[in-house]
């Protein structure tokens, strides 16, 4: 049944990306493990770190087209369930330690240590056991966006002023644990690790098996968003996002679709977080910043909004373009590189890249489908319709 439901919801552009993604997926880590370094085809360890990246930051962009492409939920603070995320596999990685920090305590982090912890807090019990970090990965983010989803949808809060609340949230949250009580390293955020699942996070093997996992996560959020869209429950969010007052006229509890979606947004966003992380090497409050949620918006609206590929393709074009431009003398006029980006697709391509391209092809793809009809038509031995009649 479920296998019927993806494959019904799969059609030949979505086809073409999933193979694209898998084959990404396969290739890079088999060039980067078995090609000689040098070789032309060889990519090197490095870049399969950052071409890792990209396709993390792909996952959180599923995440919010899902949400505001499609049920038309602007969520300016979704950076906070990708860093929720994140903390929970970085406190995993951080148990992982053990007696190999600088201060050789087997069951304190090195923060806790010199902050002079007296012992492990309540809320670091667990994160010793992958499948518990696992499971805290999907459930933090999920519990924080449904208790925040809960009270704004309730309480009707949409447009704009759901907008800046979500940016008070994550800002808030920023703000606490940049807090050295806070339990979470402070400033410093939780880095130095070691072993994940008893691989060394620096091996090339397991930098090589985290790409191809970021991959396997991107096909999974993209089915997962293509399940959802193509069913009856995607035709209800459009609705909502179309015509909330109507939709709700019609008997819809447009609060429960919106809290779900949402939620399952937010899982997505800290799947991304959690994978994102050993990776990188370090998670710090600075991915709560404001600035990372809109960011994350902008590639969404640069690649096309409500057409999820476009959204992948939009973290992976922009992200790409900030690492060129943010390491040459343009480096400090990213920023306004970046607001004039926006300003420049809202203007020329308010459908993004994707979606101007799906406008255009528009147009053929349906005289196509007039052409193949009518050869249906006549091969049936059905004459066109006479149009003096």
């Amino acid at each position: 049944m479920m296998a019927h439901v993806l494959t019904r919801s799969l059609d030949r552009s979505a086809t073409v990306f999933l193979i694209v993604v898998a084959a990404a997926g396969v290739l890079i880590p088999l060039s980067n493990l078995l090609l000689p370094i040098g070789s032309l085809f060889q990519v090197p360890t490095y870049l399969v770190s950052l071409f890792g990246k990209y396709v993390c930051y792909a996952i959180l962009a599923l995440a919010i087209d899902l949400i505001w492409g499609y049920c038309g939920i602007l969520s300016l603070g979704h950076g906070a369930f990708f860093a929720v995320g994140g903390y929970a596999m970085g406190m995993y990685l951080m148990r992982q330690i053990g007696s190999r920090g600088v201060y050789g305590n087997p069951i304190l982090p090195d923060f806790m240590v010199f902050l002079n912890y007296p012992k492990l807090p309540w809320y670091w019990h667990g994160f010793d056991m992958f499948w518990f970090a696992a499971v805290m990965v999907i459930l933090a983010p999920g519990l924080l966006a449904f208790c925040f989803g809960w009270l704004a949808f309730r309480s009707r809060v949409t447009g704009v002023y759901l907008s800046i609340i979500t940016q008070a949230m994550t800002y808030a949250l920023m703000l606490a644990f940049f807090r050295n009580d806070f339990g979470f390293g402070g400033n410093n955020g939780l880095t130095d690790f070691k072993d994940i699942l008893g691989f060394n996070v620096q091996a090339e093997g397991t930098r090589a098996a985290l790409f191809a996992l970021s991959c396997l996560g991107l096909i999974i959020g993209f089915l997962i968003c293509r399940a959802v869209v193509t069913s009856k429950l995607g035709k209800v969010l459009i609705a909502v996002r179309d015509a909330e007052s109507r939709t709700r006229f019609l008997g819809y509890r447009v609060e429960s679709y919106k809290l779900f979606v949402f939620t399952l947004s937010a899982c997505m966003a800290g799947v991304a977080g959690a994978l994102y992380v050993p990776q990188v090497g370090i998670i710090n409050p600075g991915e709560f910043a404001p600035g990372n949620s809109i960011e994350a918006v902008i590639w969404v609206a640069v690649g096309g909004r409500g057409t999820l590929i476009g959204a992948a393709l939009g973290a992976v074009v922009v992200n790409y373009a900030k690492t060129v431009f943010t390491s040459g003398p343009l480096a400090p006029y990213w920023l306004f590189m970046l607001g004039a980006l926006f300003i420049l697709v809202t203007l020329l391509l308010p459908r993004g890249i994707i979606g101007t391209c799906n406008a255009r092809s528009e147009p053929h793809e349906a005289q196509r489908l007039t052409a193949n009809t009518l050869c249906v038509a006549r091969e049936d031995g059905i004459s066109e319709p006479n149009m003096a009649d």
